[in-house]
């Protein structure tokens, strides 16, 4: 999921392990997006991915919002617009966890 966000041009992607902290996910991944038709496009790159992948899930929310939500189990995905990233601050909030990953 990380290489599709990457290809797709998402910005400031992190992948944090929440394993033993959370009990709902294991791994969340955020990403922002500069316009609500990337985030749509971001969100809906993931969602391809996974389905030829078949992994279950899906996305909620549109680009208008600011914020949609993946939900592949195990994996959050948070595609965010960069207000909505900074006031939400999911980084810090689950800032017990380990981040595994960070791409500018």
């Amino acid at each position: 999921m990380i290489d599709v966000l990457e290809e797709k041009k998402a910005e400031n992607i992190l992948l944090m392990d929440l394993q033993g902290i959370a009990n709902f996910a294991d791994y969340f991944i955020i990403c922002s997006g500069t316009s609500n038709r990337m985030l749509e496009s971001l969100a809906d790159a993931v969602f391809q991915y996974t389905k030829v992948n078949k992994i279950t899930g899906k996305f909620q929310g549109v680009g208008t919002d600011g914020w949609l939500i993946g939900d592949y189990g195990d994996i959050i995905v948070h595609v965010f617009s960069p207000d909505q990233r900074d006031y939400y601050q999911l980084e810090d909030l689950w800032a017990e966890g380990k981040v595994l990953l960070r791409l500018q």
